[in-house]
């Protein structure tokens, strides 16, 4: 059985938010679809461990922000390998919050919705929800971020919770010169460099600063390894 048949499913990035009380969270996650036109619901699938995952059991809401295709990775950096129950998601991040008060960003955003839980599926690792949508905005149209721009484009990561992680990715084709993030497959190519790290294009991996980090998921120099033809 040949696994990487499934690379071939298009997915979105969405930020699927929670909250339990006041206290609020949010990840990142792929898989998000509508579900149903009467009424309007949608289904989002969250990793059991995440904190997400248990605030939507106890509020039964969530919210999900469609992301733009020029996110920049400290976004995935922060809801995608971050716990929430280590830091503050939404601490210095630009963001409002819906009627039901759930958070939603409000940079590179293209709209918002809010869902009350109507279903709860166990699939495995993960839970399905299905929720019955309640409000949604339109903030702008233009290209949303897509798993392909994200992995192919933007060279990202994948956290482990995430449905889609392997073990053993490495992603992209390997290259003498390229560099491997060891913790999340994030893939350095000195002919892109690191833009949003102030790395420009052509600067070879030896000459990074040593203080200098992936940009996915804030690893060490030290934990990038050398792909090999």
């Amino acid at each position: 059985m040949d696994l990487k048949a499934l690379h071939t499913i298009s997915y979105g990035l969405y930020i699927v938010a929670s909250r339990n009380g006041d206290a609020i969270n949010g990840q990142i996650a792929n898989a998000v679809i509508q579900v149903s036109g009467e009424p309007v619901s949608v289904a989002v699938c969250i990793n059991k461990r995440n904190l997400t995952n248990e605030y939507i059991k106890k509020s039964k809401m969530f919210s999900v922000s469609v992301l733009d295709a020029e996110t920049p990775l400290s976004v995935i950096q922060r809801f995608g390998f971050k716990s929430g129950r280590e830091i503050d998601k939404f601490q210095g991040i630009s963001f409002n919050k819906g009627k039901s008060g759930l958070p939603y960003l409000t940079d590179h955003v293209l709209s918002y919705l809010e869902a009350d839980v109507v279903q709860e599926v166990d699939a495995g690792t993960h839970d399905v929800f299905i929720g019955k949508v309640t409000d949604a905005g339109l903030f702008k149209n233009s290209p949303p971020l897509t798993y392909a721009h994200y992995r192919f484009i933007k060279k990202g990561g994948i956290p482990e919770a995430a449905p889609v992680f392997e073990k053993k990715e490495m992603g992209g084709n390997a290259q003498l010169d390229k560099y491997v993030c060891s913790v999340c497959g994030y893939i350095y190519d000195p002919e892109d460099g690191d833009p949003e790290g102030g790395i420009p294009p052509r600067t070879p991996f030896d000459e990074l600063p040593d203080d200098w980090v992936c940009p996915v998921c804030g690893a060490g120099k030290e934990k990038f390894e050398r792909e090999e033809r």
